[in-house]
């Protein structure tokens, strides 16, 4: 077995780690006799937490089901697997081993999910379709109706000066209600960079809306929905 490296480069002090988290690190080690045993253990463990996980996203794979999904969350929970062991040697011990792998199996599933709903629903990337927003004629004033047909115009203009990354993000997922996970897969990125160009847009676009006598107020978190609005709705009204 391969010499432990010291603490000052970084490995956990196994003593400072709790009593669970300490054996499932040394049964990992490919020399202790537990190892195999182990392993088929852990792989168990992340199992049922692919599964978990890929319950909390069923939204996004309406048509995935039965063994299907069984198969999705297998081949996350293995490729979770090769990652951890692989990482091993990063583990801090400043939370318990198995919040650690859940990390593992968070990117894995949030991959393969999105993967699946690409191939289904290619993301629509291109102009948004300005005809399917609320029709301002349907205002219940006619002054209501002006206002509105006037925010998107501002709208439409905001968005035509943001950076081409900062415009796709936002026509993809505030206009078009393209899935973060599935984005971010198409533009070979992550949620959090995503999530980033999705703030910064919305911010440029406030201020550019303000500058044309449209100030807009702070809605919600990055996707843009307010309680009770979808986000497309949002999206428009910022």
């Amino acid at each position: 077995m391969a010499k432990a490296a010291p603490a000052s480069e970084g490995a956990p002090a196994t003593s400072r780690l709790d009593a669970t988290s300490r054996a499932w690190l040394e049964h990992l080690q490919a020399s202790h006799p537990r190892h195999h045993q182990t392993v088929a253990g852990l792989h168990l463990v992340l199992l049922k937490m692919a599964m978990r996980e890929l319950g909390r996203r069923r939204h996004l794979l309406p048509a995935v089901t039965g063994q299907e999904l069984e198969d999705l969350a297998q081949q996350a929970a293995d490729d979770a697997l090769v990652n951890v062991l692989d990482r091993l040697q990063d583990f801090r011990g400043l939370s318990r081993f198995t919040t650690w792998v859940y990390r593992f199996v968070m990117f894995e599933v949030s991959a393969k999910v999105a993967r699946h709903a690409w191939r289904r629903h290619p993301p629509g990337l291109g102009e948004p379709v300005w005809d399917d927003f609320p029709d301002p004629v349907r205002a219940s004033r006619p002054e209501d109706a002006l206002e509105r047909r006037a925010q998107l115009e501002a709208l439409r203009e905001a968005i035509g000066a943001l950076s081409e990354r900062q415009r796709r993000v936002f026509v993809s997922v505030a206009l078009n209600e393209i899935p973060i996970d599935v984005l971010a897969l198409e533009l070979g990125s992550n949620r959090n960079a995503v999530y980033k160009n999705l703030f910064d847009a919305r911010q440029t676009l406030r201020v550019r809306l303000a500058a044309a006598g449209h100030p807009v107020g702070e809605t919600s978190e990055a996707a843009g929905c307010a309680p009770g609005q979808s986000a497309r709705a949002a999206g428009a009204a910022l």
